[in-house]
């Protein structure tokens, strides 16, 4: 069975201003999103799945119904706030989405095979997609998941603060513990976090980030909603309460419900985070182009 690639692509980017996920980047108008699918495809990924909000679909399906047609079979599910377990309503109010691990959850109904959840407008490289592909069709137990890890120094951005999820491994390449860490920058020739009380850590820069390239199996969708109903429980009513999937994968792995192998690619990462990212992006993406990784026009 093929896995399937799921992508989450329903964030608003708010901070780069505007519908980041269909932004051109590439030679012939690329987005990062037709690299993430033309290395599944290559990589052997059955289909793909696009989380996104209703009010996307059309650019969505303009864009990618006619183009994907022959090449890898295509999904769209939506993520909307008042998408919540039985029992829970929308509280007055709230515009914020819930976070990645309800991007996940809303795809449980059309995916019954294993799967990589990665974000739309991250470039992760053509490795990462190859060493997942493999461990996603070799891997039995239905209760190991995977994730591929970067260092920390790579995935940084030139023009702001990022959110990192910080990962602890062991000497078997499985991940220990991952911590959330919501704002880290560099500062002259440092890497430093702020903690929630303004206190500034320095850290080395070689430190393994999870950058939400995640493989998991369907068993995953059933922990999730028991997790994220036990969220909403006591984080409802908080008007900027997220849950995301690296804690979620955390607390997984603390009651032995899950291992997750932490999977090495020889790939570079970055990502559209700032409107100021995108001349770095299209430069990085052009040196690429020119090794020969990827066809000058992606789509023939």
């Amino acid at each position: 069975m093929k896995p399937t690639l799921l992508i989450l692509a329903a964030g608003m980017g708010s901070r780069f201003g505007g519908l980041k996920q269909v932004e051109p980047i590439g030679p012939s108008g690329e987005a990062i999103i037709d690299y993430s699918i033309f290395d599944a495809i290559r990589a052997g990924f059955g289909k793909v799945v696009f989380v996104i909000r209703e009010s996307f679909a059309d650019a969505f399906k303009e864009k990618f119904d006619t183009l994907l047609k022959g090449k890898i079979e295509v999904e769209y599910v939506y993520q909307e706030l008042h998408m919540l377990p039985e029992g829970f309503s929308l509280p007055e109010g709230r515009e914020k989405p819930w976070g990645t691990a309800h991007a996940i959850l809303v795809a449980k109904d059309v995916i019954n095979e294993p799967f990589c959840a990665l974000n739309a407008d991250d470039f992760y490289g053509k490795n990462a997609y190859e060493v997942m592909a493999n461990f996603l069709t070799s891997s039995k137990n239905s209760t190991e998941y995977s994730m591929v890890g970067y260092n920390l120094k790579n995935t940084l951005s030139e023009f702001g603060s990022v959110s990192r999820g910080i990962c602890d491994v062991n000497e078997k390449q499985d991940l220990q513990k991952i911590v959330e860490t919501i704002k880290i920058f560099k500062k002259e020739d440092k890497v430093i976090s702020v903690e929630e009380d303004g206190s500034e850590t320095i850290l080395t820069g070689q430190e393994s980030v999870s950058m939400n390239i995640w493989g998991f199996k369907p068993s995953v969708f059933q922990t999730i909603e028991a997790k994220f109903s036990a969220f909403l429980e006591t984080e409802i009513d908080k008007p900027k309460s997220e849950m995301y999937i690296p804690s979620v994968v955390f607390e997984m792995i603390d009651e032995n419900l899950a291992t997750v192998k932490v999977l090495k690619a020889d790939s570079p990462w970055f990502g559209v985070t700032y409107k100021e990212d995108k001349p770095y992006v299209v430069e990085k993406l052009n040196s690429i182009i020119a090794k020969g990784e990827y066809p000058e026009k992606l789509w023939k």
